[in-house]
């Protein structure tokens, strides 16, 4: 006899999944269209954020997990660490890395297998898309000085007190992994500091100029450095080359047959230098994994993170896709929705552009532009800051992430603190500026 007890679940999945395809509405324009707009958006993440973005990240987190001591992550960011110290460094951490909520992922990642503490480790997860510098700046700008004060306060304050906050929900078992790292051995430390801080020098260096996003104007500081970027993130290879060389102890003949291709496509296609960094990825990857040493198990913990990250990613952004489309563009879920359900300033409008903002994916400073035309088709200020401070610091496919690297429960927490605090900071900050 049939156990119905055990049995219900595969059940109600498969009758749900035969009444999915039986009634899917293929032939509906909207139906295509946001097929369209989640294979687009797939598209675009691939060219646009895989190779510039996600790689070099992966690489960073790796080499957290290899070369970094893993004494330090404990003294500076683990469960017993100087709470002063711990949050100050992760709550501006973002003004240095100008990431998305997927590109930080694998650096969360590296940091929390190391032994860094929950809380501090959280207010990185949030500061590293929303305190970027540039972002800041571009959307005081173009919305306002207000909104780029706001943004830039709240943000820092957010990621302190959603650390604190993480930490005090889950403090037994933060002290149960405390206890655990006291005991566990630490690597002895085989070469000087600034060897290993000259290394992810050159590591962040490329991972931050090969996405200096493009200002708005052609004068200033940002534009001078966007028209050199490549030229910086070349000698920051060449300077990757020379420590993987001197100080890593990788054969100069492998550095220089991996350099070739890439030298070759720079020199072939200087109007598309994506190329020559792609190759440069690769040859670095050959290179890493041929190795039997520390290098080898640079690459064996890069691919780690590449494995259980990457899948998830790419299935996140169709979703988002699917329902929400991209920028202008609109999925499954009318957009004329959106911008008439964050009007005015209520609670309701807030948590909204909250919820909206955390499942959406934004690239880095795209928020701005989408929140620009938001406002000019009727959303307030209020919803306005909350779909910042929300927004690029969440995604549909950062939470899939997420949740295979701290769990379902801590990453509920985590995402309804950010949609939380957003509401009611934006809330607030509607009362008060029209």
């Amino acid at each position: 006899m049939t156990d119905w007890k055990k049995e219900w679940k595969p059940l109600f999945w498969i009758v749900a999944g035969f009444l999915a395809f039986y009634f899917l509405p293929t032939t509906h324009t909207r139906f295509q269209n946001a097929l369209f707009e989640a294979l687009e958006l797939a598209k675009w993440y691939a060219r646009e954020h895989v190779v510039l973005c996600l790689l070099p990240a992966f690489f960073i987190a790796g080499a957290i997990a290899v070369f970094v001591n893993r004494a330090s992550i404990l003294r500076y960011l683990g469960p017993t660490a100087n709470k002063l110290m711990a949050y100050g460094v992760a709550s501006v951490s973002g003004t240095i890395l100008a990431v998305c909520s997927c590109t930080v992922l694998p650096l969360f990642g590296g940091i929390r297998k190391m032994g860094a503490g929950l809380g501090p480790a959280c207010s990185f997860l949030y500061s590293g898309p929303a305190i970027n510098v540039m972002a800041i700046i571009l959307t005081a700008r173009i919305l306002g000085l207000d909104l780029g004060i706001a943004r830039a306060v709240g943000a820092v304050v957010f990621s302190i007190i959603i650390g604190l906050l993480m930490h005090a929900l889950f403090r037994h078992e933060e002290r149960r992994n405390a206890q655990t790292a006291q005991m566990a051995p630490t690597q002895d430390r085989t070469r000087p500091g600034w060897q290993t801080l000259c290394f992810f020098a050159a590591l962040i260096f490329i991972l931050i100029f090969a996405n200096w996003g493009k200002p708005q104007t052609t004068q200033g500081v940002w534009y001078m450095i966007y028209h050199v970027k490549w030229l910086i993130t070349a000698a920051a290879a060449l300077a990757l080359a020379v420590i993987l060389v001197f100080i890593m102890k990788v054969r100069w003949w492998k550095i220089v047959a991996a350099s070739i291709p890439t030298v070759g496509l720079a020199l072939a296609f200087p109007s598309y230098p994506q190329a020559a960094f792609a190759a440069g990825i690769v040859g670095l990857g050959v290179v890493t994994s041929l190795d039997r040493g520390e290098t080898g198990e640079w690459f064996n913990s890069t691919w780690d993170f590449a494995k259980q990250i990457m899948p998830l990613l790419l299935l996140g952004v169709l979703v988002a896709g699917f329902f929400l489309g991209r920028p202008e563009h609109e999925g499954i879920i009318p957009s004329h929705w959106v911008s008439a359900a964050v009007g005015g300033n209520s609670i309701i409008s807030n948590l909204f552009a909250s919820v909206a903002g955390a499942f959406m994916y934004f690239a880095t400073l795209t928020e701005v532009p989408i929140v620009q035309g938001l406002l000019g088709a009727g959303m307030g200020k209020g919803p306005a800051l909350t779909l910042l401070l929300a927004g690029p610091a969440l995604s549909l496919p950062s939470m899939l992430v997420l949740r295979t690297i701290i769990g379902t429960k801590k990453t509920a927490v985590f995402v309804l603190l950010v949609i939380a605090m957003s509401t009611i900071t934006g809330y607030v900050f509607g009362l008060f500026v029209h």
